[in-house]
């Protein structure tokens, strides 16, 4: 257990790559070690989860070798996927356990999936669910809502889902087991989840139709290998388009950033909010749309955030949070219930982190309501294990009076491992 305090700053400059996008990572290694042929993928994220992956994949009987942030996955099609001689470890990684079900559905073995403590609290019933419908068999903790769980696949059958939550990772691994089920499977949701899925899968070779809140693949479909150029995680740039919007002066740049439609709403609250962000030279890679972000200090004020909003910066709401706490007037965040099944209980820890560090912070059934100030005293917080709560209190930390002691700030490491040295470079 790490502990680290972090110094309160005036200002900030200078230009930050942000790392690989982990939700885009995690996808181009799972369809390279389906398709057929060799999947380069550059810029892909060191994280934690997206080690957990590659590891995953290696005990299925991938090849793939590393360099540095270049992935090379040497694909026989899932149809040479072997079965593993040990449990598949997930790590802290939803994603890695969500996705690797759905693409193990149809697979003619045996295999159990655990992960962390953490991991192991989160519910898998809305993945399992729909899987055991189209012809799976699952056994875990609970009744299959809880891993170790484990899966013995088969011959799959498409059905029609209709989801309650818009869940990419629902939604991903359902359309991952129809590539291997007889017929049409199709997935409807309530609102609309991230795509990157849908994109990438286009960009291996396989037919994916979508409309709205509404994707259909058939059985069957080939996967070839591709080239893969991962962008920046907006969900990482969001730490610093926060600092960059509270602090008293300075500008940063943040080149190559993902800007997929599914994943700015964290653009479009901060500027609604007021902040001062500008997308210069915005461009299209391998079907993901990216952008430069400039980001300049700026006066927030206090909004209301719900609705289909939500799914589009689920992830991003525990930094929202620190930056409504400077906000003029109240910001109030509906519709997030999601977040109590995330690494932590995102809405009472981050209620309970930042009352702690001088804030006022009510905590709601399904999100936050706060209460703007001029500044936080700052204190000391825990991240608990999870990745975002940790950046979110060190970037606290930067713009309290007093700074913020951090601790487990190795989580961090899960998703932005040089986050701490981020800042040291461009915090003044």
């Amino acid at each position: 257990m790490r502990g680290v305090f972090i110094n309160p700053v005036s200002s900030v400059e200078g230009e930050i790559q942000v790392p690989g996008d982990k939700s885009i990572s995690h996808r181009a290694a799972l369809l390279g070690g389906m398709a057929h042929g060799e999947t380069h993928v550059s810029n892909f994220l060191l994280g934690q989860d997206c080690l957990s992956t590659l590891r995953c994949l290696k005990q299925l009987g991938v090849h793939w070798e590393r360099q540095g942030t270049e992935v090379w996955i040497r694909g026989e099609g899932m149809e040479a996927w072997q079965e593993p001689s040990d449990v598949l470890d997930a790590g802290n990684s939803g994603t890695t356990s969500r996705l690797m079900l759905g693409a193990l559905a149809g697979s003619p073995f045996a295999v159990t999936l655990t992960g962390d403590a953490s991991l192991r609290s989160r519910p898998m019933r809305r993945v399992t669910d729909p899987l055991k419908q189209m012809g799976a068999q699952i056994m875990g903790r609970k009744g299959g809502d809880f891993a170790p769980l484990t899966m013995s696949g088969g011959h799959l059958q498409g059905q029609v889902f209709r989801t309650t939550v818009a869940s990419a990772q629902v939604k991903s691994a359902i359309i991952l087991a129809g590539l291997r089920a007889s017929g049409e499977t199709r997935v409807e949701e309530p609102a609309l989840s991230r795509d990157h899925t849908e994109r990438m899968l286009r960009g291996f070779g396989v037919e994916v139709q979508s409309e709205e809140t509404v994707v259909k693949v058939h059985g069957g479909g080939c996967l070839t290998g591709q080239k893969v150029s991962v962008p920046g995680d907006i969900s990482s740039a969001a730490f610093f388009l926060v600092l960059g919007s509270l602090v008293g002066r300075g500008e940063m740049i943040l080149p190559n950033v993902g800007v997929n439609p599914t994943r700015t709403g964290i653009l479009d609250a901060l500027k609604a909010m007021g902040a001062d962000i500008e997308l210069l030279n915005v461009s299209e890679i391998c079907g993901e749309p990216r952008a430069t972000l400039r980001v300049r200090p700026a006066q927030l004020k206090g909004i209301e955030i719900g609705g289909t909003l939500i799914p589009r910066l689920i992830d991003e709401i525990p930094i929202l949070a620190v930056a409504a706490s400077f906000a003029e007037g109240e910001t109030v965040i509906r519709d997030a219930a999601e977040l109590r099944v995330k690494e932590t209980d995102r809405i009472r820890t981050v209620a309970v982190g930042l009352n702690a560090l001088g804030a006022k912070v009510e905590e709601l059934p399904d999100g936050l309501r706060i209460q703007g100030q001029t500044s936080l005293r700052g204190g000391q917080a825990s991240s608990l294990g999870d990745h975002r709560l940790a950046m979110a209190w060190a970037i606290a930390g930067l713009v309290s009076k007093e700074g913020v002691s951090v601790e487990n700030m190795e989580a961090a490491d899960v998703s932005y491992p040089d986050f701490l040295s981020v800042i040291k470079k461009v915090a003044q």
